[in-house]
Protein backbone atom coordinates (compact mmCIF):
# COMPACT_ATOMS: atom_id res chain seq x y z
CA UNK A 1 0.00 0.00 0.00
CA UNK A 2 1.30 3.59 -0.69
CA UNK A 3 -0.25 7.15 -0.52
CA UNK A 4 1.94 9.13 -3.08
CA UNK A 5 1.76 11.76 -5.92
CA UNK A 6 3.80 9.27 -7.82
CA UNK A 7 2.48 6.45 -10.38
CA UNK A 8 1.89 2.97 -9.38
CA UNK A 9 4.42 0.69 -10.00
CA UNK A 10 4.45 -1.61 -13.24
CA UNK A 11 4.37 -5.23 -13.64
CA UNK A 12 7.40 -4.64 -15.66
CA UNK A 13 9.43 -2.65 -12.51
CA UNK A 14 8.28 -5.12 -9.98
CA UNK A 15 9.85 -8.09 -11.66
CA UNK A 16 13.00 -5.75 -12.60
CA UNK A 17 13.18 -4.75 -9.07
CA UNK A 18 12.55 -8.57 -7.86
CA UNK A 19 15.84 -9.61 -10.05
CA UNK A 20 17.81 -7.09 -8.58
CA UNK A 21 17.38 -7.71 -5.41
CA UNK A 22 17.52 -12.01 -5.83
CA UNK A 23 21.35 -11.89 -6.67
CA UNK A 24 23.98 -12.25 -3.89
CA UNK A 25 24.45 -9.74 -1.15
CA UNK A 26 27.74 -9.36 1.35
CA UNK A 27 28.46 -7.51 4.50
CA UNK A 28 31.43 -5.43 3.20
CA UNK A 29 31.67 -2.83 5.76
CA UNK A 30 31.08 -1.45 9.26
CA UNK A 31 32.08 1.82 10.15
CA UNK A 32 32.26 3.69 13.59
CA UNK A 33 34.11 6.77 12.83
CA UNK A 34 33.86 8.81 9.53
CA UNK A 35 37.47 8.35 7.94
CA UNK A 36 36.68 4.61 8.16
CA UNK A 37 34.00 4.87 5.50
CA UNK A 38 34.59 2.23 2.42
CA UNK A 39 35.73 3.45 -0.58
CA UNK A 40 32.23 5.13 -2.59
CA UNK A 41 31.51 1.90 -5.29
CA UNK A 42 28.50 3.00 -7.40
CA UNK A 43 25.14 4.07 -5.53
CA UNK A 44 24.11 3.84 -2.13
CA UNK A 45 20.91 3.83 -0.10
CA UNK A 46 20.20 3.89 3.87
CA UNK A 47 17.83 2.73 6.16
CA UNK A 48 17.52 4.85 9.45
CA UNK A 49 14.71 4.37 11.86
CA UNK A 50 14.44 4.65 16.07
CA UNK A 51 15.74 1.15 17.77
CA UNK A 52 14.14 -1.37 17.47
CA UNK A 53 11.74 -0.33 14.41
CA UNK A 54 12.77 -3.25 12.49
CA UNK A 55 15.56 -2.24 10.05
CA UNK A 56 17.53 -5.12 10.03
CA UNK A 57 14.24 -7.26 9.44
CA UNK A 58 13.67 -5.20 6.91
CA UNK A 59 16.53 -5.30 4.79
CA UNK A 60 17.04 -8.98 5.26
CA UNK A 61 13.35 -9.23 3.66
CA UNK A 62 14.57 -6.84 0.81
CA UNK A 63 17.83 -9.23 -0.19
CA UNK A 64 15.65 -12.65 0.72
CA UNK A 65 18.46 -12.67 3.28
CA UNK A 66 17.77 -14.05 6.66
CA UNK A 67 20.56 -12.88 8.53
CA UNK A 68 22.52 -10.58 6.35
CA UNK A 69 21.53 -7.78 8.88
CA UNK A 70 21.50 -8.66 12.46
CA UNK A 71 18.53 -8.49 14.14
CA UNK A 72 18.15 -7.96 17.63
CA UNK A 73 15.83 -7.85 20.31
CA UNK A 74 17.97 -5.24 22.32
CA UNK A 75 17.37 -1.81 21.13
CA UNK A 76 20.55 0.02 20.31
CA UNK A 77 22.36 -3.11 19.00
CA UNK A 78 23.47 -1.42 16.00
CA UNK A 79 26.26 1.03 16.94
CA UNK A 80 27.59 1.60 13.85
CA UNK A 81 27.25 2.33 9.82
CA UNK A 82 27.04 -1.59 8.06
CA UNK A 83 27.38 -1.55 4.45
CA UNK A 84 25.86 -4.18 2.55
CA UNK A 85 26.68 -4.27 -1.44
CA UNK A 86 25.16 -6.14 -4.42
CA UNK A 87 27.85 -8.27 -5.86
CA UNK A 88 25.91 -8.64 -9.00
CA UNK A 89 25.13 -5.81 -11.83
CA UNK A 90 28.70 -4.27 -11.05
CA UNK A 91 28.65 -3.56 -7.97
CA UNK A 92 26.12 -0.85 -8.54
CA UNK A 93 24.30 -1.08 -5.36
CA UNK A 94 25.12 -0.95 -1.75
CA UNK A 95 22.28 -0.91 1.32
CA UNK A 96 23.97 1.15 4.46
CA UNK A 97 22.11 0.00 8.13
CA UNK A 98 22.12 3.30 10.07
CA UNK A 99 22.50 3.11 14.13
CA UNK A 100 19.12 3.09 15.43
CA UNK A 101 18.36 6.36 17.23
CA UNK A 102 16.08 7.53 19.95
CA UNK A 103 17.16 4.78 22.39
CA UNK A 104 17.11 6.45 26.17
CA UNK A 105 18.92 3.74 27.84
CA UNK A 106 22.29 4.75 25.59
CA UNK A 107 24.81 6.73 27.16
CA UNK A 108 24.55 10.53 25.94
CA UNK A 109 28.18 10.26 24.75
CA UNK A 110 27.80 7.43 22.65
CA UNK A 111 24.12 8.94 21.43
CA UNK A 112 26.43 12.10 20.58
CA UNK A 113 29.05 10.03 18.92
CA UNK A 114 26.24 8.49 16.75
CA UNK A 115 24.92 11.64 15.57
CA UNK A 116 27.72 13.21 14.58
CA UNK A 117 28.59 10.11 12.39
CA UNK A 118 25.46 9.69 10.60
CA UNK A 119 25.44 13.77 9.90
CA UNK A 120 28.76 13.52 8.56
CA UNK A 121 28.26 10.64 6.63
CA UNK A 122 24.84 12.29 4.88
CA UNK A 123 26.97 15.48 4.00
CA UNK A 124 30.01 13.82 3.01
CA UNK A 125 28.23 10.66 0.43
CA UNK A 126 28.04 12.01 -2.87
CA UNK A 127 27.09 8.80 -4.02
CA UNK A 128 23.91 8.83 -1.67
CA UNK A 129 20.77 8.54 -3.85
CA UNK A 130 18.60 8.24 -0.86
CA UNK A 131 17.58 7.71 2.88
CA UNK A 132 14.90 5.87 3.66
CA UNK A 133 13.37 6.60 7.28
CA UNK A 134 11.56 3.55 8.78
CA UNK A 135 8.42 4.83 11.33
CA UNK A 136 6.67 2.17 13.14
CA UNK A 137 3.08 1.73 11.89
CA UNK A 138 2.09 1.49 15.34
CA UNK A 139 3.02 5.34 16.38
CA UNK A 140 3.46 7.16 13.79
CA UNK A 141 6.08 10.19 13.40
CA UNK A 142 7.57 11.01 16.85
CA UNK A 143 9.54 13.85 18.08
CA UNK A 144 12.71 12.20 17.44
CA UNK A 145 11.92 10.95 14.01
CA UNK A 146 11.04 14.51 13.14
CA UNK A 147 14.35 15.91 14.43
CA UNK A 148 15.94 13.59 12.21
CA UNK A 149 13.71 14.32 9.28
CA UNK A 150 14.53 18.00 10.21
CA UNK A 151 18.20 17.15 9.74
CA UNK A 152 17.81 15.39 6.42
CA UNK A 153 16.10 18.54 5.23
CA UNK A 154 18.68 20.83 6.16
CA UNK A 155 21.13 18.68 4.51
CA UNK A 156 18.82 18.61 1.34
CA UNK A 157 19.52 14.79 1.85
CA UNK A 158 16.44 12.97 -0.43
CA UNK A 159 14.31 10.70 1.95
CA UNK A 160 11.79 8.75 1.86
CA UNK A 161 9.27 7.55 4.83
CA UNK A 162 8.59 3.57 5.30
CA UNK A 163 5.87 2.54 7.65
CA UNK A 164 7.13 -0.53 9.02
CA UNK A 165 5.09 -3.66 11.29
CA UNK A 166 1.76 -2.57 9.48
CA UNK A 167 0.65 -6.27 10.12
CA UNK A 168 0.17 -5.02 14.09
CA UNK A 169 -3.09 -2.92 12.83
CA UNK A 170 -5.83 -3.20 11.42
CA UNK A 171 -6.22 -2.48 7.87
CA UNK A 172 -8.27 0.36 7.89
CA UNK A 173 -5.76 1.92 10.54
CA UNK A 174 -2.81 1.33 7.68
CA UNK A 175 -4.45 3.13 5.22
CA UNK A 176 -5.36 6.39 8.20
CA UNK A 177 -1.37 6.16 8.99
CA UNK A 178 -0.50 5.92 5.54
CA UNK A 179 -2.45 9.48 4.68
CA UNK A 180 -1.31 10.56 8.02
CA UNK A 181 2.09 10.10 7.76
CA UNK A 182 2.05 11.63 3.88
CA UNK A 183 0.16 14.43 5.33
CA UNK A 184 3.30 15.09 8.07
CA UNK A 185 5.95 14.90 5.10
CA UNK A 186 4.61 16.39 2.09
CA UNK A 187 5.70 19.71 2.62
CA UNK A 188 9.22 18.91 3.67
CA UNK A 189 11.72 19.93 1.23
CA UNK A 190 13.93 16.96 0.59
CA UNK A 191 10.84 13.88 1.37
CA UNK A 192 9.86 12.14 -1.52
CA UNK A 193 6.16 12.55 -1.72
CA UNK A 194 4.96 8.51 -1.40
CA UNK A 195 4.94 6.76 2.18
CA UNK A 196 4.91 2.96 1.67
CA UNK A 197 3.37 0.52 3.67
CA UNK A 198 5.73 -2.42 4.66
CA UNK A 199 5.46 -5.42 7.29
CA UNK A 200 8.65 -7.47 7.06
CA UNK A 201 6.85 -10.62 8.57
CA UNK A 202 4.43 -10.72 5.60
CA UNK A 203 5.88 -9.48 3.04
CA UNK A 204 3.62 -6.72 2.53
CA UNK A 205 5.01 -3.59 0.31
CA UNK A 206 8.62 -5.56 0.40
CA UNK A 207 7.79 -5.76 -4.06
CA UNK A 208 7.25 -2.21 -3.79
CA UNK A 209 10.31 -0.85 -1.84
CA UNK A 210 12.38 -2.64 -4.57
CA UNK A 211 10.82 -0.94 -6.98
CA UNK A 212 10.88 2.50 -5.57
CA UNK A 213 14.70 1.56 -5.06
CA UNK A 214 15.12 0.25 -8.59
CA UNK A 215 13.36 3.28 -10.35
CA UNK A 216 15.74 5.72 -7.83
CA UNK A 217 18.71 3.36 -9.11
CA UNK A 218 17.67 3.76 -12.94
CA UNK A 219 17.22 7.82 -12.41
CA UNK A 220 20.38 8.50 -11.58
CA UNK A 221 22.39 5.86 -13.73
Amino acid sequence: MTTSTTAPFTPDEIETARKLFEGPWDFVWASTKIDDLPPMVGQEIAFAGRSNVGKSSLINALTRRNALARTSHTPGRTQQLNFFRQVDYNERLTIVDMPGYGYAAVGRDKVAAWTNLIHEYLRGRSNLMRVYVLIDARHGIKDVDGAVLETLDKAAVSYQVVLTKSDAIKQADQQFMCEATYDEIKRRPAAFPEVLLTSSDKGLGIPELRAAIARVLAERG
